[in-house]
């Protein structure tokens, strides 16, 4: 069934799709900031200006600030690149530049820094009141509507479009588990309620239209620097993962999300067979971070270290976070490092990843099963775990 399932998608994408490999024309994105390029930035207020727009923001590759949380691109940026695609232009830069004559055709991010796959309406009733934006999965997808009313053929322009689908879903525990009175064993009962409102949303795309979309996982939050920072002085050594220093129940949590987001696609594929649905596994294109960091170009000293911070054991502190300078200082090589700030990748990380993803074994499908032309990028390998 899986061979035939391939096959049906090759014919299909190979068929319809007519872009700079012969596979899409633009990208359409959804998400939190791990794909956000620069929407938190312009929707924040003017009093109160996203510290993404500060440097040391985008200063390995943009060499200024662009939005993005990272000190330089993101996983959709190296995607684009792979594609021949100009880098994906945020949803609030859209009205300027149609007023301007601009146009999105090569495609637009919907992704916001903070956003979350639940409604707000669902933490209010679980009293989790520290959410930073109101930009969930379902506002961004009414957005998307939107826009598409906006497009002369909106279906021609979805059948020839990636649709990447996150990564979301991570803020919907970080929240919680950063305001702190929450047990772990009812953040994940959020779990499955996160996920099939993910899927609600991909049957929502595919009614509009959609035929090819990349469903990323969730990262390890048990190895982030601002949860081990948070349960530093609450966890006792069983509560770390030995070979990688990470804590393990959020690693779990992490798994469990991934474990039934996996499934919610393979029932999404049954339902429509003919549509591409590719589970992007970020989760185990990133534990050989941790696992053997020498092999990515990390240090073991600091591969579960920000690289921009304000000290401590993980350089990380809650009160003076990276932007608020002089403080807040960054490392002199964040491409040594796996976490930029604290709570999101460096730009070499995001490449590792990418990488693993159009090169290496983490899609399910195969991405060059939908895409065979994608170029290979010789300048990075990639190893599994």
């Amino acid at each position: 069934m899986a061979v035939v399932y391939a096959i049906i998608i090759l014919i299909l994408v190979v068929s319809s799709s007519k872009s700079a490999f012969g596979c899409y024309d633009s990208i359409i994105s959804f998400g939190d900031s791990l794909a956000d390029t620069g929407n938190f930035l312009l929707l924040s207020p003017p009093n109160n200006p996203s510290l993404y727009g500060r440097p040391p923001y985008g200063r390995t590759f943009f060499r200024h600030p662009t939005g993005r949380a990272s000190d330089g691109r993101l996983v959709i940026d190296f995607i684009a690149e792979s594609l021949g695609l100009p880098l994906v232009e945020p949803y609030a830069a859209w009205t300027n530049a149609t007023e301007k004559g601009g146009s999105f055709g090569k495609g637009v991010n919907f992704a916001v820094a903070g956003a979350t796959a639940l409604d707000a309406t669902f933490f209010d009733k679980e009293g989790i009141h520290n959410l930073v934006v109101n930009a969930s999965l379902g506002v961004q997808l009414d957005w998307f509507k939107q826009f598409l009313a906006k497009i002369p053929d909106s279906r021609k322009f979805l059948k020839s479009s990636l649709v990447l689908m996150g990564e979301i879903g991570g803020n919907d525990y970080n929240y919680p588990i950063m305001q702190g009175n929450i047990s772990p064993q009812v953040i994940r009962s959020f779990v499955p309620t996160v996920v099939n409102n993910i899927g609600s949303i991909i049957e929502e795309l595919i009614k509009l239209g959609v035929k090819t979309m990349l469903v990323p996982g969730n990262l390890q939050l048990g190895c982030i620097p601002l949860f081990l920072t948070q349960y530093m002085t609450f966890s006792t050594e069983e509560d770390y993962d030995p070979k990688t220093g990470c804590l393990t129940w959020l690693n779990e949590l992490s798994m469990y999300h991934n474990e039934l987001l996996q499934k919610e696609l393979s029932r999404i594929r049954q339902l429509h067979p003919r549509i591409a649905i590719i589970y992007a596994d970020y989760y185990n294109a990133t534990i050989g971070f941790y696992l053997s960091p020498h092999q990515f170009g990390f240090t073991k000293e600091s591969v579960l270290k920000a690289c921009c911070g304000a000290g401590g054991p993980y350089n990380y502190n809650t009160l003076t976070t990276c932007g608020t300078l002089p403080v807040a200082t960054s490392c002199e090589n964040p491409s040594s490092f796996v976490s930029w700030d604290g709570s999101h990748l460096t730009e070499a990380a995001y490449k590792w990843i990418a990488q693993g993803l159009l090169q290496g074994p983490y899609t399910r499908p195969h991405i060059k099963t939908v895409c065979p032309s994608i170029p290979k990028d010789n300048t990075v390998g990639y190893y599994e775990y």
